[in-house]
C-alpha cells in the first residue's frame, strides 16, 4: 500500500524518524552504505521508498553514494543518504562540489565518537566543524541539530525545504544517542506538512546559473531542452568554465552571500529559560537534554540559569549570542568534543565561557554540566 506520510502517532528511532521525515518532504532517492550509527536509516528507506515509487541504492562506498546523491538531483529527485563519522570524511570531496555545482540534496550524519573508527556504536559529537569546514575552500552550509525522534522528522522536512530553496546541501547532525532513542513521534496530515519545492527554470534562454534578485538562480530541468553544463570548476553564468580571479570572486561571492542575506531566514534556537538568566548554557542535540535538567537543578539551588538550545547550528546565531551577553555574566558550553562550538560562542561574546566537554562515549550526565554551572558563577 502506497503511504507517502505515516500520520498519526508512532514510536519511532530518530534514525527511522529521520527517514520517514525524508519521504514526507518528497525524497524518492536514496544512495547509502551502512555505517553504525545510521544504518537503521538506509534500512527504513530500502523497506519504504519502494513503496512510494522512489528508489534506494546501496553503493559501494560514501564517494558513490555521495556522487549518485547529486547525479539524482540533477535527474529531478530529492535526494538523501545518511551515514556517520568516517563515511562523512569520504563525502567531502562531493560535498564541495555539491556546493559549486548549487546542487540540493541532503546529508544525514548519526555522529559517533572518532577520530578513525573510534567507538562505532556509541555517541559523538565530533563533527560540526567538518560539517561547516570540511571541504575545501570557501563556502556557506546549512546544518541543523535534532534533540529528539520527534525533531528528526520534522528537520529532515526542513533539511529538505532549505536545500530545494537555496540550492544547497544541507546536513542534518544528528548523534548516536538521539538517532538509538525511541520516543513518541507524532506525523501530521500531508495536507499540514509544508514542504518546499525545487524552484524550476522555464526560460531555455536562460543561463543556468543566472540568479534572482534573492542569489538563487532557478534550476533547469535536464532532458527538456535546456543547455546544460555542469561543472566544478570555476564558471561563468552558462556553467562554462572560467579559469580567471574575476569569475572567481564573482562566483563564490555569491555561493556565500546567499546564504548570509537569508542567515535569518535560517536560524534556529530555543530558549529555556533565559530571560532573567545570569548563566547561560549552550547545548545542542542529546547533550541539551541533559543541560536543560542542569538549569532546572541549578534553579533549585538558588542560581539563575539558562539555556539557549541551537536547533540550527549554522549558519550560527552569534547575533543572539551578542544580544544575551549584555544581560547575563557567565556562559557554560556542554558538547560531546573537545571544545567546537565553543571556539564560535567565544568568538561571539568576546569573553571565555566554561566548558563542559567530553570526548565521546557517553552523553553528558545533568550533574556534569550543574557542575559547569556552578564553576561559572564562582
Amino acid at each position: 500500500m502506497k503511504v507517502e506520510v505515516l500520520e498519526g502517532h508512532h514510536f519511532l528511532s530518530g534514525d527511522v524518524a529521520v527517514a520517514e521525515g525524508a519521504i514526507a518532504a518528497g525524497c524518492r532517492f536514496f544512495a547509502g552504505y551502512p555505517i553504525t550509527p545510521s544504518s537503521e536509516v538506509a534500512e527504513r528507506m530500502s523497506r519504504r521508498l519502494p513503496e512510494v515509487g522512489g528508489i534506494f541504492i546501496q553503493m559501494e562506498d560514501e564517494l558513490a553514494s555521495m556522487a549518485a546523491l547529486l547525479g539524482a538531483s540533477w535527474g529531478g529527485k530529492k535526494s538523501m543518504t545518511a551515514t556517520s563519522g568516517p563515511g562523512f570524511s569520504l563525502m567531502m570531496e562531493n560535498y564541495g562540489l555539491g556546493m559549486m555545482t548549487e546542487t540540493p540534496c541532503v546529508i544525514v550524519n548519526v555522529q559517533r565518537a572518532g577520530p578513525s573508527t573510534g567507538l562505532p556504536t556509541l555517541v559523538g559529537q565530533g563533527d560540526v566543524m567538518q560539517a561547516r569546514w570540511g571541504s575545501h575552500g570557501p563556502y556557506e552550509t546549512i546544518a541543523l541539530s535534532p534533540e529528539s525522534p520527534q525533531e528528526c522528522f520534522d528537520m529532515a522536512v526542513r533539511a529538505f525545504n532549505f536545500s530545494e530553496k537555496y540550492r544547497i546541501p544541507v546536513v542534518v547532525l544528528m548523534d548516536e544517542s538521539v538517532g538509538h532513542l525511541f520516543e513518541r513521534v507524532s506525523i501530521p496530515p500531508k495536507s499540514e506538512i509544508e514542504v518546499i519545492d525545487r524552484k524550476i527554470s522555464t526560460d531555455k534562454k536562460r543561463h543556468i546559473y543566472e540568479p534572482d534578485d534573492d542569489l538563487i538562480p532557478p534550476m533547469p530541468p535536464v532532458g527538456e531542452g535546456f543547455g546544460i553544463h555542469v561543472t566544478g570548476l570555476t564558471h561563468d553564468e552558462r556553467g562554462y568554465p572560467v579559469i580567471t580571479a574575476e569569475a572567481q570572486e564573482k562566483l563564490v561571492r555569491r555561493l556565500v552571500d546567499k546564504i548570509r542575506v537569508h542567515a535569518d531566514e535560517i536560524i534556529d534556537y530555543e530558549e529555556f529559560m533565559t530571560e532573567d538568566a545570569d548563566v547561560i548554557v549552550i547545548a545542542y542535540g542529546i547533550s541539551a537534554r541533559s543541560a536543560r535538567r542542569a538549569v532546572i537543578m541549578a534553579r533549585e539551588k538558588g542560581i539563575k540559569a539558562g539555556m539557549l538550545r541551537l536547533k540550527v547550528i549554522w549558519p550560527f546565531p552569534s547575533k543572539k549570542l551578542r544580544e544575551l551577553v549584555e544581560k547575563a555574566s557567565h556562559f557554560v558550553v556542554a558538547e560531546i568534543n573537545n571544545g567546537q562550538i565553543l571556539v564560535e560562542v567565544e568568538r561571539a561574546i568576546r569573553k571565555e565561557a566554561v566548558f563542559v566537554g567530553k570526548m565521546g562515549g557517553e552523553p553528558h550526565r545533568p550533574d556534569e554540566v550543574l557542575k559547569g554551572i556552578e564553576e561559572a558563577v564562582k
